[in-house]
């Protein structure tokens, strides 16, 4: 069972790439950087396909897969699948974040963050961390620390916290 569910992750993930984006066309579909100024594209670029941050990545957005220690975009709505150890949207992120730290949506975060620290100023999904913020949220916070800033069932609730 696990086993098909691991297959179906990965496929999931794959699939990702092959969202449509507005900027598809302007987009670069590969981006390798050690860290940022060094890299395969400038930071201004975006990125639409895979994108492997070996220290630090900067790009103005993601569309597809996303790996790094740190993965950083800058505007408009990065997408897909993003792990690091510390995943930092300056704007929206819709998709899933998985961080051993930090994931941070400046925007919206639609989908799922995973880590020890999860931030976005709206959610629409869940958050499942030590520690949960969201300035406001349509969906479920799962954490030690659960806080919603802004109309939620609870301000701070630990274990589970929602709005809807």
């Amino acid at each position: 069972m696990f086993k098909n569910y691991y297959i179906f992750l990965i496929l999931f993930c794959f699939s990702l790439i092959f969202i449509p984006s507005s900027t598809e066309a302007e987009s670069k579909p590969i981006q390798l950087a050690l860290m940022t100024p060094i890299q395969i594209f400038p930071k201004e670029e975006a990125i639409g396909g895979f994108r492997l941050n070996i220290l630090y990545g900067k790009n103005t957005s993601v569309t597809g897969f996303d790996l790094g220690l740190v993965n950083h975009t800058t505007e408009g709505i990065s997408r897909g699948a993003q792990f690091g150890f510390l995943n930092m949207n300056i704007a929206d992120y819709y998709g899933w974040q998985l961080a051993f730290l930090v994931n941070m949506a400046g925007g919206t975060s639609r989908g799922l963050q995973m880590g020890i620290i999860n931030y976005a100023t709206h959610v629409s999904g869940v958050q499942f961390g030590l520690i949960n913020y969201a300035g406001t949220i349509s969906g479920i916070q799962i954490g030690l620390v659960n806080i919603i800033e802004k109309d939620g069932t609870f301000s701070a609730f630990p274990i589970v916290n929602w709005s809807f």
